[in-house]
C-alpha cells in the first residue's frame, strides 16, 4: 500500500508547522481537528457558504475545499490570525459596533474576506463589497448591519506579507 502520509510544511498565523497528514486530507480539518483553531468554522462542507474561509497567501479561499497538499509553503490566515495581537481588527471592529452578526456562524468567513478586500481596497464601494462577499452567505442578519459595517471601515488594515 502506498504511503499517503507526508508532512504539511506551511504557515498558519505566521507561524511555521510541520505535521504529518493524509495529503488529501481538508485544510478546515486540519485547522480545527489538528490544530484546534476552531474560529474556522465548517457547515455546507462543499464551498457554498464562505463559513470556513481563511487568507491562503492573502487571497480569499474556502478551508472545506483546500486540501492539505495545497497549502504546502504557503501562507494561511485563519479568523484567529487576522487581528495579530490584543486588539480587534477594524474589520472586526466594524462588526461589532455595526450590528454585523447575529448568531455569528458566518462572522469569522465574513471578516477574513472583508480583510482581503481592504488589504487590496482600504475604501471599497458597497458594489465591490457585495462582490467580495458574493462567497460568503449569512442567514440572520439580512446583511444591513455587514454593509453598515462595510460603510463604517473605511480604514486601511496591515498588508499581509
Amino acid at each position: 500500500m502506498i504511503n499517503t502520509t507526508y508532512v504539511l510544511e506551511c504557515s498558519i498565523n505566521g507561524k511555521d508547522i510541520a505535521i504529518p497528514v493524509p495529503a488529501s486530507k481538508r485544510m478546515s480539518d486540519i485547522l480545527r481537528d489538528d490544530l484546534r483553531l476552531t474560529g474556522t468554522k465548517v457547515a455546507c462542507e462543499i464551498g457554498r457558504c464562505g463559513a470556513c474561509m481563511v487568507l491562503l497567501d492573502g487571497k480569499p479561499v474556502n478551508a472545506c475545499l483546500l486540501m492539505a497538499y495545497q497549502a504546502v509553503g504557503k501562507r494561511v490566515t485563519t479568523i484567529e490570525g487576522i487581528s495579530g495581537g490584543e486588539a480587534l481588527h477594524p474589520v472586526q471592529q466594524a462588526m461589532l459596533e455595526e450590528g454585523g452578526l447575529q448568531c455569528g456562524y458566518c462572522t469569522a468567513g465574513m471578516v477574513v474576506t472583508l480583510t482581503a478586500l481592504w488589504s487590496k481596497n482600504p475604501a471599497p464601494t458597497r458594489a465591490e463589497a457585495e462582490q467580495a462577499l458574493c462567497g460568503n452567505l449569512c442567514r440572520c442578519t439580512g446583511y444591513v448591519g455587514i454593509f453598515r459595517a462595510v460603510e463604517r471601515c473605511g480604514l486601511p488594515v496591515k498588508r499581509e506579507g
